[in-house]
Formats: structure tokens, sequence, C-alpha cells
């Protein structure tokens, strides 16, 4: 047997070789990036997409063949090529709003620019070669000047983005009202209620006002898959305008009217939130041990635990005002109070027939959703 100090010159050499491995494997992504930037940037000049589902596919199969013949399992393999395709595709995208973006070196003004998604915005658009400036009475951002007060400073931005919480932008739009900026204004509040009587008198006072709802969260860098909505207020030129602050991304752009919207929005929003607040909050009261059930958590616990840690840890006046004051948001509630008495009740009574009608009327939902939503 190998003396321990045979072993340890055997297990430092063996670390030194993963050291370079792992550096090659640097270098490789590396070169594949710069491919796949070139790719894109051909395909672009050829007025294609960038992005292409089938080779996609074909790159993901290729990964899961080869990782068989290397006894990889295809799990690793899915998750790895999965990753360096959505980063290339981030890049990919980066360089094309770095391209075709409008900004030109016109000003921006983000009110509420300090705030999460005031600095996600902030950040594409200074991507898209616009000047940010941005209001908050919080410190500001590293790059961008915060001009204090928008109140009291000359509001002749190109483009004013109000990117505050929900009550407080609803008191925004109200208040620009005395200003009447001549640029395009934009909300981008996930709630659109609050802003219906702001709104409207924005459009007939002749502001260039638009609302849309980014259906993302400010960590977000690739947005292929997400959605952007448009809510339409009748000002055709600002909801184009709004519309082609995006068309250089690979979001879908989504254009509905407000109603719609917070109706919608209210089971979107509001019911998941609330599933996801009502499942920590019935774990909390009652009354066991949290590491005890760790030890017990199954696949299907963890994945609802860790969608609804990332609620819990949001902020929760936001939270409540999604849930308070969306006009249409008890609708979604009482759904959930009536599919929870109903499942309580089956349960209560041993109805095994009802269970499996409830559970096979959610599964045709659900698959009517996929196929409509594949067509």
């Amino acid at each position: 047997m190998p003396s321990q100090k045979k072993l340890r010159i055997e297990v430092a050499r063996l670390e030194e070789r993963l050291a370079e491995l792992d550096a090659d494997l640097l270098r490789l992504v590396g070169r594949r990036q710069e491919v796949s930037v070139r790719m894109g940037e051909m395909k672009r000049n050829m007025g294609e997409e960038t992005q292409d589902f089938q080779q996609e596919k074909d790159v993901l199969e290729r990964a899961r063949e080869l990782g068989g013949e290397l006894l990889l399992t295809g799990a690793l393999c899915d998750q790895l090529f999965s990753l360096l395709i959505k980063n290339s595709l981030a890049t990919q995208e980066r360089k094309s709003i770095a391209v075709q973006g409008e900004g030109g070196g016109k000003r921006v003004l983000v009110i509420g620019g300090a705030g999460k998604m005031g600095r996600w915005f902030a950040r594409f658009l200074d991507s898209q070669g616009f000047a940010i400036e941005i209001s908050d009475p919080m410190d500001g951002m590293d790059g961008y000047r915060n001009v204090g007060r928008w109140q009291e400073i000359d509001l002749d931005h190109d483009v004013i983005v109000v990117a505050a919480q929900i009550r407080e932008s609803a008191k925004i739009l109200e208040d620009l009202l005395d200003f009447r900026p001549s640029g395009l204004v934009i909300d981008i509040s996930s709630l659109k209620s609050p802003m219906r009587g702001p709104l409207q008198a924005l459009v007939e006072a002749g502001v260039k006002i638009s609302s849309i709802h980014p259906m993302f969260g400010p960590d977000t860098e690739l947005l292929s898959g997400r959605h952007v909505i448009f809510i339409d207020l009748g000002v055709e030129e600002a909801h184009q305008a709004a519309r082609g602050l995006f068309t250089s991304t690979t979001a879908e752009l989504v254009d509905m009217d407000l109603e719609e919207h917070d109706r919608l929005i209210a089971y979107v929003l509001g019911l998941s939130h609330a599933l996801n607040i009502a499942f920590v909050a019935a774990l909390a009261k009652s009354g066991e041990d949290a590491p005890r059930l760790a030890q017990l958590s199954s696949t299907t616990f963890d994945a609802q635990l860790k969608v609804a840690s990332q609620v819990a840890h949001d902020n929760p006046h936001l939270y409540f005002e999604i849930q308070s004051l969306n006009d249409y948001g008890s609708e979604s509630l009482v759904a959930l109070q009536k599919a929870v008495s109903e499942l309580e009740s089956i349960v209560e009574s041993r109805d095994e027939r009802g269970f499996v009608d409830l559970m096979d009327e959610s599964l045709r939902y659900l698959e009517r959703r996929l196929r409509e939503g594949a067509g």
C-alpha cells in the first residue's frame, strides 16, 4: 500500500491536472463564444433571427449522444449545454441591442432608478446608447447621474421611465400632468388599476404616454422566452415608440388593453403569489420543525419550497400592492379558496372518484393550455 506521503503527492498532482483541465475548458468556452457571436452577427446581416430552435435541439442531442459515449449523464449534458446556449444567446442579444438600439445619445430619465427594475431599465437603455439620468431619493447607480427630485429639474428628456412602486408610480403619473413633458413617458408597473385615472388624464392632455409590463425580474439577462406586455392606451406614436425599445431583443411583445391585463394578472401574479405565501404561512403556523421537515423533503416539496422561498424573500410591500390594488384581485383569491374547500371536502368524505375527477379536470386544462400555446 502506498505511503501517506506518496498519496499526498499523487493527490497534489491530480489537483494540478484538474486546474489545467479547468483552464482548458474555459478557453474552449471562450472560443465557442467567439464563434457563436460571429454566427449571430452573420445572421443579423442576412436579416435572419439569431435564435434557431432546431439548432439548439441538434446541439443538445449531439451533446447527449457524445456524453453517453463518455459515460456522462444526460442531465449533466443537458444542463451544461443549455447553459452554454443561454449564455451565447444573451451575448448575441446584447450585441444586437447595442447595434440596433435607438439611443444615439438621446436622454432618458428613470424615476425610481435606484430600485431593482429601475436599475434594469437603466442598464438596458444604456446598452442601446441612451444617456441615462436617474431620479431617486436613494443612492443612485455607479456611472449614472442622480439628478435629485425630478419635480425640480427641466423634464426635457426624450424618454421618461416611471419605475417606482405601484402606489408611488400612480402618484408620479398624476403629478406629471402638471409638467406635461414633451418626450415619451413609460410606466412599467405590474398593475394598471391604480394607474387608470392618471394614464387617461395624461392621454387627454396630449402627453406621449405608454404603459408596459415587463414580465420578468431584475436579474434577467436573456429576454428569449420572456414577455413584455404593451397596454394600448390609444396613443399610437407612444405605443410604437415603446415597442421599438424591445424590437432588437428576443422578447415576445404582447399587446392588450388595461382591463384584460389586470384581469389576467390577477391569476398570473396574484394567484401564484398567494399560493406560495399561503404555502409558507401554513408551514410556519403548523408547528412542525423546519429542519425535521427538510430531512423528509420530497422532490415536489423541495420544488414548491424553492419557489415559495423566492417569494418570501422578496419585497412584501410590492406583493401586498399586487394583491390589494388590482380591481380584479379578489377573483383569483376566491377561486383559490373554492379549490381548497373542494379538495378538503373530497378528502374528508373519502371521495376517491371526486379526487380523480378533480385531477383529471386539472390535467385537461393543462393539456389544453399546452396545445393552444403550441398552436
